[in-house]
């Protein structure tokens, strides 16, 4: 196994391994965006005017709408970021990929010498 051959599979360990953490990351972001559009949801059920809104170690009455308008904006946010490790995951499943192959062109040539 030459030095190539070598540096390729460290690349590929570690292109695995950052794969892993995107998915990680991405499912933990997927969950929180879910958990902020249930409570959107809510929120436009309720026929209250003001609900209580957790604000550093305090809870404070804020109207609906105001509070429903943050957690919109929070959802937007998530879902960018959704979109940001996902293109992430993308890139790295493609130099996975491409090292493979790379990887298993220099197995064939060796097998066949």
């Amino acid at each position: 196994m030459d030095a190539q051959d070598q540096q390729d599979r460290i690349d590929f360990e570690r292109q695995r391994n950052q794969l892993m953490q995107l998915s990680s990351q991405k499912q933990q972001l997927q969950f929180q965006s879910k958990l902020l559009k249930e409570a959107v949801e809510e929120l436009s059920k309720t026929k209250e005017e003001k609900v209580y809104k957790a604000v550093g170690n305090i809870m404070i009455q804020t109207p609906v709408n105001e509070v429903k308008k943050d957690l919109e904006t929070e959802v937007e946010a998530m879902d960018l970021r959704l979109k940001t490790v996902q293109k992430q995951e993308d890139i790295t499943v493609d130099k996975m990929n491409k090292l493979k192959k790379k990887l298993e062109g220099t197995g064939k040539e060796k097998q066949e010498d």
